[in-house]
């Protein structure tokens, strides 16, 4: 008894050691070679040197901690539940790398062999409740990886194929790590083989979602069914005041039918009084010269938010939508041409009060659109991003588009003019994309400009900084937002949103112009006491919205907090986020959303690929 308490001591005096040491690890791929620094940014040399002795430093200290505990039951069962391996990532450096330059040197070479290697969600070695979840977790069958390459035995090697592949896989909910090897054949240098590594993710997961009325959710869905990579949601609806059943809704979704690249998708049921019918078919450009096509039937009845009244409303609208494109690459260019065309079809049951200028948005409709342009995509890779060190794919590019078309009203007919630009890259002060889509109406019988608006987005993140030992990147997001010529009702005024506004800010304001400045600063401590990762953050937010065509004579707002984002590789939770916040106007303090957990965070990814053709958007 006494030898076991002393191990147990020995144990949480490791730990507490564990959490007054850093760490900055700096462990590579085992295709390393491959992915060589020769690309990007890079920390400096002196900070890796250091890193790999506090790293070694802190495995010798995990080898001692499970070497005392394996010696006996209660210790090495509390090792068991709280310890596992980590995965290997890059978070030492930050650099970014372009991967189709370092594959360049096999570019027309035959691909041979296409071996894939899969492994688990969680390490086969590791504690009772990851072997548990492994044994409960159904491995994605090899099929379904195959079917998302864009290549095949017996083509010619192209890098730009190999990394898109990649991205595309990695993209997948229930694919966490996607990983090809280049293997030159011995006997034949005209010919390499290819092996593919992949890691699941965790698809299983229960929802829960209390609203208003009463009205409670609890959902159970898994994004990788029996291993085919669809996507099986159920939802149950009931009252929390006294239980009543309130429906249920089911959602199936196939990511990639039969391996054509066509996503499909079902929703179907009814909540208390909503309703919904949903179906989708869709495949999107993949390539620089490939085709897009996609038609969606909806049958839906739901409240619908009117944002100048602050309330919802009962909507029941029957919506058909049918697009399709198709792009070429021109060599000269380096971009490919595009062009693409969009009919939609909307028919309302239900509905507020509508009439000629009021509630446009809830008009019967016919709409024609078309699209034409040029654009290009690259993926770069970096880490430390939205991530804490796995490798991550950003895209770089630009996409020109000019769209023009007619709508056949319930009260009026109009030709739409549109038109939008958006560019984006890695330079010397780190990511930029900046970008406009301006459009609006024409109405047939008077001639007149309506429903115009204009939006305008930038983005910047910084080059990853070293501070003695922890890692820095810097965020900016900028929005400006106008519209003119608007009617009266439904979507005809905006507010601030999730994407662009004050994260703090819990006040209900509308307008027709809103600019929005959002800065944050991450930083990825170097510690990680007993693994677990901590990247702490600071954000300051400012925002102007209002009524009147001068921007700086509309309401003021802003918000301030700090926060911290916590992951550990070595336990099998995933990422917490954590925020306080405050918000103030131009009179003093506001109402503030002061507390906020979650998993997420609000950096999203930018692309530059064609889709099907969009008014401006106005909300």
């Amino acid at each position: 008894m006494y030898s076991r308490v002393c191990i147990l001591f020995l144990t949480l005096l490791a730990a507490v050691t564990a959490f007054a040491r850093v760490a900055g690890p700096d462990m590579h791929t085992p295709n390393e070679a491959l992915h060589a620094p020769d690309a990007g940014l890079r920390a400096p040399d002196y900070v890796d040197t250091l890193d790999t002795r506090v790293t070694e430093r802190n495995q010798r200290l995990y080898d001692s901690i499970e070497s005392k505990t394996s010696r006996r039951a209660v210790p090495r069962l509390l090792y068991k539940m709280f310890f596992v391996k980590p995965r290997l990532d890059t978070t030492a450096s930050g650099r970014v790398l372009d991967e189709t330059r370092l594959l360049a040197p096999y570019t027309g070479k035959t691909i041979g062999e296409i071996r894939i290697e899969r492994e688990q969600v969680f390490d086969p070695g590791g504690n009772w409740l990851e072997r548990a979840g492994n044994k409960l977790h159904w491995l994605t069958h090899e099929r379904v990886i195959r079917r998302d390459l864009l290549f095949k035995t017996g083509d010619r090697f192209d890098p730009d194929q190999i990394v898109r592949s990649e991205q595309l896989l990695r993209s997948r909910s229930y694919i966490s790590d996607a990983d090809v090897t280049v293997v030159p054949d011995s006997t034949d240098t005209t010919r390499v083989d290819l092996v593919l590594r992949t890691r699941d993710s965790w698809t299983i997961s229960v929802d829960a979602g209390l609203r208003s009325e009463g009205r409670t959710m609890v959902g159970l869905s898994d994004d990788n069914i029996f291993g085919t990579g669809n996507r099986l949601k159920v939802m149950t609806n009931f009252s929390r005041h006294d239980f009543s059943y309130g429906g249920n809704l089911f959602q199936y979704e196939i990511p990639n039918l039969f391996g054509s690249f066509y996503g499909v998708k079902i929703e179907a049921g009814r909540s208390f009084y909503e309703e919904t019918l949903a179906l989708g078919l869709k495949k999107e450009f993949l390539k620089p010269t490939d085709y897009e096509v996609g038609v969606t039937y909806n049958d839906l009845r739901s409240k619908h938010y009117m944002v100048e009244q602050d309330t919802s409303e009962i909507v029941k609208v029957r919506n058909l939508d049918l697009w399709a494109g198709r792009s070429r690459y021109i060599r000269p260019l380096r971009s490919s041409f595009f062009i693409t065309a969009r009919y939609n079809y909307a028919r309302f049951s239900e509905r507020p009060a509508v009439w000629y200028g009021y509630n446009p948005a809830l008009h019967d409709r016919d709409a024609l659109l078309t699209g034409v342009g040029l654009y290009r995509e690259k993926f770069l890779t970096a880490n430390m991003v939205y991530g804490f060190g796995t490798k991550e794919y950003l895209a770089t590019g630009y996409k020109a588009e000019l769209v023009t078309g007619y709508s056949w009203g319930e009260f009026s007919d109009a030709l739409y003019l549109g038109m939008g630009y958006k560019t984006g890259g890695f330079r010397s002060i780190g990511y930029i994309m900046g970008g406009f889509t301006l459009g609006s109406y024409i109405d047939h019988t008077s001639g007149m400009w309506s429903r115009s608006a204009v939006d305008i987005d930038l983005r910047w993140f910084s080059n990853l900084f070293i501070f003695r030992r922890n890692r820095i990147r810097q965020f900016l997001s900028f929005n400006y937002t106008q519209g003119w010529n608007r009617e009266v009702g439904n979507n005809e005024s905006i507010r601030f949103t999730d994407r662009n506004g004050l994260q703090a800010l819990d006040e209900y304001i509308t307008g027709t112009n809103r600019m929005v400045l959002n800065t944050e600063t991450v930083i990825f401590a170097p510690f990680q006491p007993l693994g677990f990762r901590f990247a702490f953050f600071g954000f300051a937010d400012f925002g102007l919205i209002g009524y009147s065509p001068n921007t700086f004579k509309n309401d003021f707002f802003t918000s301030f907090g700090i926060g911290v984002r916590i992951k550990n590789e070595r336990l099998i939770f995933s990422r917490v986020q954590i925020r306080l916040g405050i918000a103030f106007g131009k009179h003093g303090l506001v109402a503030s959303d002061y507390f906020r957990m979650s998993n997420g965070t609000r950096l999203e990814e930018y692309r530059y690929r064609p889709a099907r053709p969009e008014i401006v958007g106005f909300e």
